[in-house]
């Protein structure tokens, strides 16, 4: 059998706490900042609404880079969902969000900074453990994976 996985980490339910985001606030940046004031080590999130602007991330793995891709029109947050952990010890959200435009058009990617919020309804649920997993660059993929 070959290893389907390469760590696993198991902890106990933390904390579940929600949230109501500021119109015009940055999606990403509210995220951000509400995992650090509330210390959030490890958990996930979700969370929907609507944006006036949305910028999302697709990482190209063969060049190792991620390009960016503006989508420059209000829309639903049909799903936004992600984790958080530790990158250099703070609070780092990780999140991937799915968008619906008025013509029905369903578009997503990585959550990138420059997406404005008109409407945002947000749940965490904290996973404590006694040492949470910490991002670390990964020669392989290019990527900060958990260690």
């Amino acid at each position: 059998m070959t290893n389907l996985y390469f760590k696993k980490w198991e902890g106990r339910p933390g904390r579940v706490l929600a949230f109501r985001l500021s119109y015009g606030a940055d999606l990403l940046g509210a995220l951000q900042g509400i995992a650090g004031e509330e210390d959030v080590r490890f958990g996930w999130i979700k969370f929907l609404g609507g944006v006036k602007k949305a910028r999302v991330g697709y990482y190209l793995q063969d060049r190792k880079e991620f390009i960016t891709l503006d989508l420059d029109e209000p829309m639903e947050i049909l799903s936004g969902m992600g984790n958080i952990s530790l990158k250099e010890g703070r609070p780092f959200v990780h999140a991937h969000v799915t968008f619906l435009n008025k013509e029905g058009k369903v578009l997503g990617g990585h959550l990138m900074e420059g997406t404005v919020v008109v409407a945002g309804e947000v749940f965490i649920q904290e996973l404590a453990l006694p040492a949470p997993p910490q991002r670390v660059y990964d020669e392989v993929t290019g990527l900060y994976l958990w260690v």
